[in-house]
């Protein structure tokens, strides 16, 4: 396989990656903005158990006590909290104190419904099975480096969104997010973070003409496709 064809399919696994996280663990399962086909739901799952290791419910836990919290002292990556170099380079571990926590996976997910894929131990073991693909796919050399891209950009991109997208860009709303549309473009969305802040059930993050929520483009084509069902009594309005 050539170099080129290997980063394009990194970069594809990578999105995939990006997308299904917006999608299917915020938009979906902590938000309820987006109900899922079964098969679509249990795709995702598999994409992000496989490529991200993230245990949905644990992510959703933490995402909801942020949002109980939010900037102020209990969120669990807050920049005002921690500052926003270490939120930056640090919220893999900020995260993984929270989603270790039972009480908060207790107190914050007590409407989540497990499916089948949730009951496999070995789902949270996935990353393992992520890395034989990409080594599989281009070798155990070249398998590594697109695998280690793929694991530092995502964290990365995950990360910006709870650090600089708190403290650098513009607000619509009177919140203390903020909205980057460079970063929305690179996270599905994730970037319009004040108006996620201000509409935390909404499955659209835009909310003026000129913003764009490359998610929710795809959102819709499940809609027409019958794929999902968007809440629309809570999708945000324009500022």
């Amino acid at each position: 396989m050539s170099f080129v064809w290997m980063c394009v399919l990194t970069l594809g696994i990578l999105q995939a990656s990006v997308f299904f996280t917006t999608i299917y663990l915020h938009r979906s399962l902590a938000h309820r903005g987006v109900v899922l086909n079964p098969l679509v739901r249990f795709l995702m799952h598999l994409e992000l158990a496989l490529f991200t290791g993230i245990v949905p419910r644990e992510w959703v836990a933490v995402h909801r006590k942020h949002h109980h919290f939010s900037d102020r002292e209990g969120d669990p990556h807050s920049p005002y909290v921690y500052g926003l170099w270490k939120v930056l380079f640090g919220n893999l571990l900020y995260y993984r104190k929270e989603a270790n926590n039972p009480e908060t996976i207790r107190k914050y997910t007590p409407d989540y419904e497990p499916i089948l894929i949730d009951r496999i131990p070995l789902v949270r073991y996935g990353v393992l099975g992520g890395l034989a693909i990409f080594m599989a796919l281009f070798g155990w050399a070249w398998g590594l480096a697109a695998w280690t891209f793929h694991s530092l950009a995502y964290i990365l991109l995950n990360s910006s969104i709870n650090s600089i997208c708190h403290m650098i860009g513009y607000r619509n709303f009177d919140n203390l997010a903020t909205n980057l549309q460079s970063v929305a473009l690179l996270t599905g969305g994730e970037g319009l973070h004040n108006n996620h802040h201000q509409h935390p059930a909404s499955a659209k993050l835009s909310a003026t003409r000129w913003e764009f929520d490359p998610a929710w483009a795809l959102i819709r084509l499940l809609e027409m496709t019958r794929l999902a069902s968007v809440n629309r009594a809570t999708l945000a309005r324009a500022c």
